[in-house]
C-alpha cells in the first residue's frame, strides 16, 4: 500500500482528495467487480478509469508497475493506493454495510492471501474470460470516470 502524496506531483495533484477504482477493462472478472462497485456505491463516492487509459498507465508507471498486464485492480481511498486483495477490502469497507464485512479478506498474513490472490489473477483470463467488445458506459456513468493525468 502506498500513499497518493508519494505520486510525481502532476499526478498526486490530480488525485488528492478523490477515491478511485483503477481496473483492466478487458477482463471480465475485473469489469464484474467494476460493475458491481456502480451499482453498490450508492453515495457516487468513487471514480474510475480503466488500466489502459492514459490515467490508469500514469499510475501503473509511477507505482512499478507492469503496463501490459494488470495482475491487480488499483483502489485509492483515504489518500492511500491499495493492491491486490487488500484493494477489494479497502472498496468493500468504503461501500459500508453489507459489504463491509467483505473487508475482512484483508486480515490473513501476507503469506497466507498473496499466493491465492496472483493464482485467480494469474488465471483470470482463462476462469472468466477476456471482454470481446468494449463496454459502452451511459453518460451518467462516464461522468465518473476520470480522464487523463
Amino acid at each position: 500500500m502506498s500513499r497518493v502524496q508519494d505520486l510525481p506531483a502532476p499526478l498526486a495533484d490530480r488525485l488528492k482528495g478523490i477515491d478511485l477504482i483503477v481496473f483492466d477493462g478487458d477482463c471480465v472478472l475485473c469489469t464484474g467487480f467494476f460493475r458491481f462497485m456502480l451499482k453498490h456505491d450508492r453515495q457516487a463516492r468513487f471514480r474510475f478509469a480503466t488500466a489502459q487509459s492514459p490515467l490508469g498507465q500514469a499510475l501503473y508507471a509511477a507505482l512499478n508497475m507492469p503496463l501490459d498486464d494488470y495482475e491487480t485492480n488499483l483502489v485509492l481511498t483515504g489518500g492511500r493506493i491499495h493492491t491486490h486483495l487488500d484493494a477489494f477490502a479497502a472498496a468493500m469497507a468504503a461501500l459500508g454495510w453489507p459489504w463491509r464485512a467483505l473487508a475482512l479478506c484483508r486480515w490473513p498474513p501476507g503469506p497466507v492471501k498473496r499466493p491465492l490472490y496472483r493464482l485467480i489473477a494469474r488465471n483470470r483470463f482463462r476462469l472468466f474470460g477476456r471482454r470481446d467488445t468494449c463496454y459502452l458506459p451511459t453518460p451518467e456513468v462516464r461522468a465518473r470516470f476520470m480522464e487523463a493525468p
